[in-house]
């Protein structure tokens, strides 16, 4: 199964289309599947007095509100639209997410081909509804979520019609996320309880968790990425830097060629070393045409060429039917029935 690897550029663009461009030649070179930003008006997803997360605050300092950080991380749609075309020439799908149903609308117009919910809509009834009736594959964000809420809004979704092809992914929202809040066993009970397919969102320090959540089955990862960590901006702290972010997609590509079909079976550049490292069945001393096998006439011994070490057993008083010299492997065709003789 091949993960599909979005690289999250969000809004660490800083309102600049030069910038996020930048972004998409860098996700484009580190192998990912898609990179993601965000579409939005701040006027229609916060009010002009709302406190901004700790995180923000930590980042970007107090002297202004949420609304006013993200009035200045806004892109317009003349943007989203070269940055649209950008991705085609590049090769690498164009995701962004939508804030509101106008931004579902015209990404729609423009082409995009999936949608993600993001957490903090996951109880939008309405904006999930407009975006599942798209008919569309759906990325359903569940941070910050209880299974109860996550439930309630698959059915939303199965009300509107359905998407095309639904896919939960488990998320902390927090930046950065603490290991220990990470719980990457909540995918396998989403699984189980939706019978949908599962990602991961991750918000972590570093790259070994969203490496550890391909490893345990997920479809989907979502990591956030920047040009710079120390630039300006509430997401940047949080993100890879264009390395990790080639280090995150080689390594899941190695998961993925790891994973397998899961038929145990000997691997191709296996069989060779099955006869070189098993043993077999071999002569413990010189036996003679005729002589009937004791038990102390036989030893194991690599190589793994002859019988088996489990038939000792059967071919103790078996006949030599030819001479079988001291350290030599036994095979089928030097022994005989004492019966048949």
């Amino acid at each position: 199964m091949k993960v599909f690897i979005i690289a999250e550029a969000g809004v660490n663009h800083n309102g600049s289309i030069a910038t996020a461009r930048e972004l998409i030649d860098t996700a484009t070179m580190a192998g990912a599947d898609a990179v993601k930003f965000q579409t939005f008006r701040a006027e229609e997803i916060v009010t002009k007095t709302s406190e901004k997360a700790d995180y923000q605050i930590r980042n970007t300092g107090m002297d202004e509100s949420q609304y006013r950080m993200l009035k200045k991380l806004e892109l317009p749609e003349s943007g989203i639209r070269e940055l649209f075309y950008y991705c085609r020439e590049k090769n690498i799908t164009f995701m962004s997410t939508p804030f509101d149903m106008e931004s579902a609308d015209f990404l729609e117009g423009l082409g995009m081909t999936i949608f993600k919910v993001p957490s903090g809509e996951i109880t939008n009834m309405a904006l999930i509804k407009h975006i599942a009736s798209k008919k569309k594959p759906v990325l359903l964000s569940t941070g910050m979520s209880y299974l109860e809420e996550v439930g309630k809004a698959i059915g939303w979704i199965k009300d509107a019609g359905e998407a095309d092809r639904l896919t939960l992914l488990h998320c902390v929202s927090n930046y950065p996320a603490d290991i220990d809040d990470t719980n990457l066993r909540a995918m396998e009970t989403m699984k189980t309880t939706f019978g949908l397919p599962v990602g991961y969102s991750d918000h972590t320090r570093g790259i070994e968790i969203p490496i550890a959540a391909a490893a345990m089955g997920a479809e989907i990862i979502e990591k956030h990425f920047t040009l710079d960590r120390t630039m300006e901006g509430p997401d940047h702290k949080a993100s890879l830097e264009p390395q990790e972010l080639r280090e995150m997609v080689r390594a899941i590509r190695n998961v993925e060629r790891a994973t397998g079909d899961g038929i145990k079976r000997p691997a191709k550049n296996e069989e060779h070393m099955r006869a070189i490292a098993r043993r077999s069945l071999v002569a413990a001393r010189t036996i003679h045409a005729g002589d009937i096998i004791k038990p102390e006439d036989i030893t194991v011994k690599r190589p793994g060429t002859g019988i088996t070490p489990e038939y000792k057993d059967v071919i103790v008083n078996m006949k030599a039917s030819r001479d079988i010299y001291e350290d030599s492997v036994i095979a089928w065709e030097d022994l005989k029935n004492a019966d048949n003789l």
